[in-house]
C-alpha cells in the first residue's frame, strides 16, 4: 500500500519503491534525508581519555625522578643484554618442554585408562597448587635429598650414577622447574581446546573408519588449535614473567642482572626498574603479534573473510581517508 513507511537501514533511507532511490539514480531531497544519531557521550569519553593519556606521557617525560638518560646509558648495555638472552634461554626451553609434557599429560587425562587419568590429574593438582617460587627453591636444594641420582632395575641394583650437585646448574633448575609447572596449565589448555571440537567431527571421522592417529592429526588438532593457540600464548606471556623469578636460585636473568646493577648501583635503581620493565614488554608484544599472525592462519576455514592485518588495516584507512577527501573536493 502506498501508505506504509519505508524500511530504514543503519542512517540511510530505503525506499524499495521508489526507482530515483537506486544507485545512479538522483539524491534524496532534504525531507527525506535521515540525520545520524548524535553521541556526544563518546565524544566526551574520547576527550577525556586522550587528556588523562597526555597527562601520563606529560608526567613520564618530564619527571627528572625516572632519569632518562641512565634509563638510555643501561638499556642496550652488554650486561643487560647477556642477561635478556638468558630470559629467552630458559623461556624458549620451558615453553618447549612445557607444551610437550602438557600434550602428553592431557592425552593421558582423555585416555581410557583410569591409571593414566588419575597419574595425570594427580601431577595437574599438585604442580597447580604449588607456589612456582616453592618449586624452584626445593629443586635449588634437591641435592640435599637426594645427592647422587642413577639409572637401573626399579628396587634392584643401580648400573649409573649421577651427581646431583654437578649435573643440575642454575638453567638446568631454572628450566626444569619452569617446565614442570607450565606443564600442568598446558595440559589443561591442551585438554579443553581437545573438548573443544564438535563431538560430530569425531563421530564422523569415526565413520569414514580413518586410523585413530589420523583423525587426531588432520581432523582434531586443527580445529583444537583455533582454541589452544590463545590460552596457551597467554600461558606462554606468563611464562616469560615468570622467568623474574629465576634469580632466587642463583641465575642472573634480565629481572635477576637488574637487581644485581642496582645493589651495585643504588641511584640508578629506577631507570634500571624501567629497562627491564621495557624489555619484558617487547618480549610480550612480539609473542602477541606472532600470537596474531598464528590465530589468522588457523582461521582459515572457520570464518567467511579472513581477518585484516595491520599494514592490510592500514592502507584501507588511508585509501578511505584519501576517497573521502577527494569527495569533499568535488563537492
Amino acid at each position: 500500500m502506498g501508505g506504509t513507511e519505508p524500511p530504514r537501514t543503519g542512517t540511510t533511507l530505503v525506499r524499495p519503491d521508489d526507482p530515483t532511490d537506486r544507485p545512479g539514480g538522483p539524491p534524496l531531497d532534504a525531507s527525506e534525508r535521515v540525520v545520524p544519531l548524535r553521541h556526544p557521550w563518546r565524544w566526551i569519553a574520547t576527550v577525556v581519555v586522550l587528556i588523562v593519556s597526555a597527562q601520563i606521557v606529560h608526567g613520564l617525560v618530564t619527571n627528572p625522578f625516572f632519569q632518562w638518560d641512565r634509563f638510555a646509558y643501561w638499556f642496550a648495555r652488554p650486561v643487560i643484554l647477556d642477561a635478556l638472552l638468558i630470559t629467552l634461554k630458559v623461556t624458549a626451553l620451558s615453553a618447549v618442554f612445557g607444551l610437550l609434557g602438557g600434550v602428553v599429560l592431557a592425552l593421558c587425562r582423555l585416555s581410557r585408562s583410569p591409571v593414566l587419568q588419575i597419574t595425570s590429574w594427580g601431577y595437574i593438582w599438585l604442580f597447580r597448587s604449588v607456589p612456582l617460587i616453592v618449586l624452584l627453591l626445593f629443586l635449588y636444594n634437591f641435592s640435599a635429598l637426594y645427592p647422587t641420582l642413577g639409572i637401573g632395575i626399579p628396587f634392584g641394583p643401580t648400573f649409573v650414577e649421577f651427581d646431583e650437585a654437578a649435573l643440575a646448574t642454575e638453567i638446568v633448575i631454572a628450566v626444569v622447574g619452569l617446565s614442570l609447572n607450565e606443564a600442568a596449565y598446558a595440559a589443561e589448555v591442551v585438554r579443553g581446546g581437545i573438548l573443544a571440537v564438535d563431538h560430530g567431527q569425531h563421530e564422523a571421522a569415526a565413520a569414514l573408519g580413518l586410523p585413530r592417529r589420523y583423525q587426531f592429526r588432520r581432523i582434531v588438532a586443527p580445529q583444537a588449535l583455533r582454541s589452544i593457540v590463545p590460552n596457551y600464548v597467554n600461558q606462554l606471556i606468563n611464562l616469560i614473567k615468570a622467568t623474574s623469578l629465576v634469580f632466587y636460585v642463583s641465575l642472573l636473568d634480565l629481572f635477576g642482572q637488574v637487581q644485581s646493577l642496582g645493589s651495585t648501583y643504588p641511584g640508578d635503581i629506577v631507570p634500571l626498574l624501567i629497562v627491564a620493565t621495557v624489555w619484558y614488554v617487547i618480549l610480550t608484544s612480539l609473542v602477541s603479534v606472532a600470537q596474531y599472525y598464528i590465530e589468522r592462519y588457523f582461521a582459515r576455514g572457520a570464518v567467511r573473510t579472513m581477518p585484516l592485518t595491520p599494514w592490510q588495516k592500514l592502507r584501507t584507512g588511508v585509501a578511505a581517508l584519501r576517497g573521502r577527501i577527494a569527495a569533499g573536493a568535488l563537492r
